[in-house]
């Protein structure tokens, strides 16, 4: 009886080691835009900065009043509970005490 050649060679862990290869790699590509988004928008404003200092000014003002308009708006659509009842639709074993009906 002769061995399958699969049998007689040790396994070895590279299929583990290619998929975490290639999971740095789609984080790498799917995170990179963001990143460089930020880090070029921070670089942006430091460069303006250093040109004009009144801009960081203007910048810090206009981030602060964006802070404030966005949670304003977030308190406002807050999701509050319905005053009334509401039907659901669902079948009830015992009448409620404020219909006078009965199940159907």
């Amino acid at each position: 009886m002769t061995t399958p050649p699969s049998a007689s060679r040790p396994s070895r862990p590279w299929g583990a080691v290619g998929a975490g290869s290639a999971a740095i790699a789609a984080c790498a590509v799917c995170c990179a835009g963001p990143l460089l988004a930020i880090l070029g928008g921070i670089g942006v404003t430091s460069a303006i900065g250093a040109l004009w200092v009144p801009a960081l000014t203007v910048l810090a003002i206009t981030a602060g009043l964006g802070v404030l308009i966005v949670g304003r708006r977030r308190r406002t659509a807050a999701c509050r509970s319905a005053p009334a009842r509401t039907d659901l639709g669902m079948p009830a074993l015992r009448p409620s005490p404020d219909s006078g009906k009965t199940p159907h």
